[in-house]
């Protein structure tokens, strides 16, 4: 699966919260100062072509919609990451986010609370 650029994961993060919708609603979505109908629209299509997002004709309007599911994109770049910078290391990573956010002993109870919920489910 291909990384996305940081305007393609804006727009796609918009497409996934919306569901669907047309190049103005996901231009409404973003915050001021909204990029151009004509910058989204380039955006939309290149995402296309990577085969992330599809659409339904409706005469001269297209509506677009998500192809590729936010878990799955989540999971997959979630993994390059390990991989790249982590040496395929789960540990490594968690140990990392730890020392750099300076947890507390609650927040790491409550991490691990939620990774034992996860495993029994």
């Amino acid at each position: 699966m291909t990384q996305l650029t940081k305007a393609e994961e804006q727009v796609m993060q918009i497409l996934w919260s919306l569901g669907e919708g047309i190049v103005q609603d996901v231009r409404q979505a973003f915050p001021d100062p909204k990029p151009s109908r004509n910058t989204i629209s380039t955006v939309i299509r290149i995402l296309e072509q990577k085969g992330f997002v599809e659409h339904k004709a409706y005469g001269r309007t297209y509506l677009y919609f998500p192809k590729v599911a936010k878990a799955e994109y989540t999971k997959k770049q979630m993994f390059s990451m390990i991989h790249n910078y982590f040496n395929g290391s789960f540990a490594s990573m968690a140990s990392f986010f730890v020392k750099e956010n300076d947890l507390s002993m609650t927040e790491l109870d409550e991490l691990l609370s939620q990774i034992k919920r996860n495993i029994d489910h």
